[in-house]
């Protein structure tokens, strides 16, 4: 018999060495670049500081993957936006990327 539960979720996949600084590049070029640069560089500096506490990089790489995920859902909220639809009723990101704990 295992000691491990049968229903232990997987974890995410290692993220690449590069994977923040491809993060910015294309950040940089998104038209949002202008606001979404510094806050994802304000959200790494956070991270960076929370991981030099920790001894962690779990900090560094959440602010890599919810930017990545941003990146991924901006050309359907680009849609969803320019087609009219109402989006008073929206959904923070944290509690979409935390599956809403």
């Amino acid at each position: 018999m295992s000691a491990q539960p049968d229903h232990a979720p997987v974890p995410p996949a290692p993220l690449a060495p590069t994977a923040a600084a491809q993060v910015l590049a294309q950040l940089r070029v998104c038209a949002r670049a202008q606001t979404w640069v510094p806050a994802f560089e304000q959200d790494w500096a956070r991270a960076l500081e929370d991981a030099r506490h920790s001894y962690s990089l779990s900090p560094l790489h959440d602010v890599v993957r919810a930017w990545q995920a941003r990146l991924e859902a901006a050309p359907a909220v680009r849609e969803f936006l320019t087609g009219g639809r109402d989006d008073s009723d929206g959904v923070d990101l944290a509690d979409a990327l935390n599956g809403g704990r």
